[in-house]
């Protein structure tokens, strides 16, 4: 928890602070620059424009960290909520409810996201609106499994005794007897929002160029690879740090 929280706080700190820590613009072309290995100059190199890769690794981090939190609160919010109500209300509600979060979790999510990222049209609110909307599966499986745990217990009938309402009791009593399994769900959620954005990025269809991310970083990397492994290593290493800080993070939460 500790390792991962620390992690999680330098990534964030450093995408924060970006405009102030970052030795260049981002989007600054060095023509004479182009293609150069990491130096004292440029510590993570440039790319095929002499763009420094540190300072679009940093600007690249505060639109892919907001794109994941904000998925993810998206998903959770929609998860929360059906898994919820299906827990709560149990019977016909809870069955065609789980049958269909069933039926979306059988989807190839990536391939539809593809689809449809490139029908819309490309935007952050657009990618954040998409991510969720294919990221709320787990945390209702875990939410209706929380709550149907809880719905029988003594202070929820309590409740009903005194007169509390339904909607009074799932929220003041039972969720928050669940919030730690919910908190749990909701810190993967944000690591595989972050995920399937750097994945939309890689294929073309995310965040639009000139603005970068760490995925629309490795898309840009494809070509060189081989050549300039420095275009890829430094965003992924990004990418997998934060996903895994947030990963050890949930293991103890």
């Amino acid at each position: 928890m500790k390792k991962g929280g620390a992690l999680l706080v330098v990534l964030a700190l450093a995408a924060l602070v970006a405009p102030l820590a970052a030795p260049y613009a981002p989007d600054a072309i060095d023509l004479a620059s182009r293609r150069a290995a990491p130096s004292l100059v440029h510590w993570f190199g440039t790319d095929d424009l002499g763009r420094d890769v540190l300072s679009r690794a940093l600007f690249g981090g505060r639109v892919s960290i907001a794109i994941g939190l904000l998925s993810a609160l998206v998903a959770v919010s929609v998860g929360v909520a059906c898994g919820a109500v299906a827990g709560y209300v149990g019977g016909w509600v809870d069955a065609v409810l789980m049958r269909f979060t069933d039926a979306v979790l059988s989807m190839p999510r990536l391939l539809l996201l593809m689809v449809a990222a490139a029908t819309l049209q490309p935007s952050v609110a657009a990618l954040v609106l998409l991510v969720g909307a294919v990221g709320w599966m787990e945390t209702a499986r875990v939410t209706r499994a929380s709550v149907r745990a809880l719905a029988g217990s003594d202070y929820v009938t309590a409740a009903l005794a005194v007169g509390a309402g339904h909607v009074r009791i799932v929220w003041r009593h039972v969720l928050a007897n669940a919030a730690g399994a919910i908190r749990t769900a909701a810190v993967l959620a944000v690591g595989r929002a972050i995920l399937v954005e750097s994945a939309l990025s890689f294929f073309g269809v995310g965040v639009q160029p000139p603005d970068a991310t760490w995925g629309s970083m490795l898309y840009q990397a494809q070509s060189a690879m081989t050549t300039e492994p420095w275009l890829a290593l430094f965003p992924g290493a990004c990418i997998v740090l934060t996903v895994g800080g947030l990963t050890l993070v949930a293991d103890r939460a």
